[in-house]
Formats: structure tokens, sequence, C-alpha cells
């Protein structure tokens, strides 16, 4: 039998969901609606899963699996809410925290979620993720746009050159400049994108999206 913890400070929640969780003689549901007395309960008891309300003013669903999880590192616990969880995400993420499940879901989804997290998978919604999904592509972006290097147009100029296979005395010609002034120009070029060799100048260029494919 999966015995469950389920904390919230609204009666009529816990009461119904301890109900709808006991149809399935899977579950043993104990609750708790005095959040000040969980980490008594846990120390005398022991649980498979358990689920915590996000807001039980004035305690924090989050907050108290932290404290939860110092006492039990391994603690399966998901948050149980009816609110945005957006916000919390990354906490949730950064805690250790099973997942998440909405109010809203049905007595099936309920119980495959809770079986989810007991196989130590994580528990999100389908739109959750998906956002998980367009805040990392945003931060990915973010970093790729702020460690761009300030090249000008001489040194693009450079880049397309090697990229087609150039040498340094074919380079120089083509753009009228000695062999040792770009020799000099290709070191700097080099501390700029910060590689070591001409291939890998090339490589960082394209990664960054600063080197013209159609000229290569």
């Amino acid at each position: 039998m999966t015995k469950i913890l389920l904390v919230d400070d609204h009666p009529a929640v816990i009461e119904g969901t301890k109900f709808i969780l006991e149809q399935d003689d899977e579950f043993e549901v104990i609750i708790q609606s005095d959040v000040s007395g969980v980490l008594d309960l846990i120390k005398s008891q022991a649980f498979d899963i358990m689920i915590f309300d996000l807001f039980m003013p004035p305690y924090n669903g989050i907050d108290l699996a932290v404290e939860v999880m110092k006492v039990q590192p391994e603690a399966c616990i998901l948050i149980y809410t009816g609110f945005d969880i957006s916000p919390h995400l990354n906490r949730l993420i950064d805690m250790g925290i099973a997942g998440y499940m909405p109010k809203t879901v049905t007595r099936d989804q309920l119980i495959n979620a809770i079986r989810c997290a007991l196989r130590r998978e994580v528990v999100l919604p389908l739109d959750v993720f998906r956002t998980l999904r367009r805040e990392g592509n945003a931060q990915v972006e973010q970093a790729n746009s702020s460690h761009k290097p300030a090249l000008q147009e001489r040194d693009l100029e450079i880049l397309q050159q090697i990229a087609q296979g150039k040498g340094n005395r074919q380079i120089s010609e083509q753009m009228c400049m000695s062999q040792r002034s770009l020799e000099y120009h290709l070191t700097h070029l080099f501390q700029k994108l910060g590689v070591k060799s001409r291939i890998e100048a090339v490589s960082k260029a394209k990664d960054i999206g600063v080197l013209d494919p159609i000229s290569i």
C-alpha cells in the first residue's frame, strides 16, 4: 500500500482528495491541515509520497518541502495547487521537488501523477513543460548574443577568406596588405574569438553566426 501525506489548509480540499484517492485500495492518505505539525509528523511516520498545497498562509508549500527534505533528503514531494506555478517553477526544480499538479486534474490524472513521482519521474503538465522550453531557448539566444565579439568589417572579410581555404599570401594580396600586417591582424582576431587556430576561428564564427555562409 502507498502511504500518502496530504497537506492543505482547506479542509474541503483535503477531505475530497483523500476520498478520491482512497477509492483505490492502493492508497492510504493521512491528511494534515496544520502545517506547523508536518515536521513532527514525518519524524514519527514514514510516507511514500507527500503532496503539499502551494499557498498555505503564512506558509509556502515549496518552503515546507525544503524543510522536510532537510529531515528526509530522499522525500518524494508533489506540489498541488490552483494557482499559477510559473513564477515558482525554477525554485521547485532546484529544490528537487518531484513536480506539480493543478487542482483541476481528474482522478486518473492525479493517480497517474502520483505513480510517476513514485517512479522518480518528473511530473509537469504539458503547458508548463512548453514554458520551460521557451524560456530555455530565450536564455540560450540571450547568452549567444551577449558573447558575440565586436568584429570589424575587415575581421569578417579575413574570416571569409580563411573559410574559403586561402592561405596568408593569397589573403594579403586580395586585401592589399603585407603578410606581416595580416599576421598581426590574425593574432588580434584570434584573441577576440578566443581561439588559437584558423580552423577554430572559422568554427567559432559559424557558431556565433557572424560568418556569411554564402561566401564559404
